[in-house]
């Protein structure tokens, strides 16, 4: 008997690992492969036109990295980008998702009105913001209204880069209204009926009920949102032409590893280095995020 049941665990083991053979090999080669070939050139100088003289430096490109003024830029305009498109997208998505959970008339509406945005394309999107952050554009228009004169915004370094979160923040807080939405209708509407019954306000109940149960959700939705800002690329690339101008003000980590790696330096190992970098950035970011927000909840 016991012999007959170690074979049936065997078989059930040996038949579970069967079906993850296609996902660990997929995994394997388009993403845990790529990372660690990264990190194995990183360690050389290599030009992807020549790879034949490529050499072996050790720590030189990530030595080079830290001194060089352009990644100083990058990283420093991703972290601000960062520090002021997560809360604020965060905070906005909250509220969004509170209101469409509260039965108001034509929620629905709303809801997909708020998400339209998310599933839009970002080459339509940088486009069309590229049009309404011109001279004559609309946001110029409705500025001039109030006696406010017109603004270069992608051409001035001092306003690039708060253009590009103005736009990130409206073309994703949707995608986290929705998630925080699926969060709000998990927590059993018995919480909210007994904290009533005790005389407890809309605003108790938002801090001592939603907010905590919230927790999980939001460390997800904190992560995601971190992760999407550190790795911006499309935006600066499609509203600079590729440049990350004016002044490098809107010059971000992936699209100097961007440059360096295709778009013109061809310096892979450097573009590896860098790539490294910003990884070990975003592991250790969300351990800080994980430990920060605690365990998960349980109700």
């Amino acid at each position: 008997m016991l012999s007959r049941l170690r074979s049936q665990k065997v078989q059930e083991i040996a038949t579970a690992y069967l079906f993850l053979v296609p996902a660990i090999v997929i995994l394997g080669t388009f993403v845990i492969g790529p990372v660690l070939y990264a990190i194995y050139l990183s360690f050389f100088d290599y030009d992807i036109l020549s790879p034949e003289t490529a050499r072996f430096i050790g720590l030189g490109n990530y030595f080079e990295a830290f001194r060089d003024p352009v990644f100083k830029k990058a990283f420093t305009n991703v972290v601000i980008y960062a520090a002021g498109v997560v809360p604020t997208q965060m905070v906005i998505a909250l509220i969004l998702a509170l209101m469409v959970t509260t039965g108001v008339r034509g929620q629905n509406f709303f809801r997909v009105a708020y998400f339209i945005p998310t599933v839009t394309s970002s080459v339509v999107v940088s486009i069309m913001f590229l049009y309404i952050y011109s001279k004559t554009g609309l946001l110029n228009h409705i500025l001039g209204w109030f006696g406010i004169p017109p603004v270069s915004w992608m051409e001035n370094a001092r306003t690039a880069l708060l253009s590009i979160m103005m736009m990130n923040v409206w073309s994703t807080v949707g995608q986290y209204m929705v998630l925080f939405t699926a969060g709000l209708n998990d927590i059993p509407d018995s919480y909210y009926e007994a904290a009533m019954v005790d005389g407890a306000t809309y605003w108790q109940r938002l801090r001592y009920i939603t907010l905590p149960l919230l927790r999980p959700t939001t460390l997800f939705v904190s992560i995601m949102s971190v992760i999407g800002t550190l790795q911006l690329f499309d935006q600066p690339y499609l509203m600079t032409n590729g440049q990350g101008g004016p002044a490098d003000a809107t010059m971000t980590v992936v699209l100097y590893v961007y440059k360096n790696a295709f778009g013109g330096y061809f310096r892979m190992g450097y573009a590896s280095a860098l790539a490294t970098i910003l990884f070990v950035v975003i592991l250790a970011l969300t351990y800080i995020q994980k430990r920060w927000f605690g365990e998960e909840v349980q109700y």
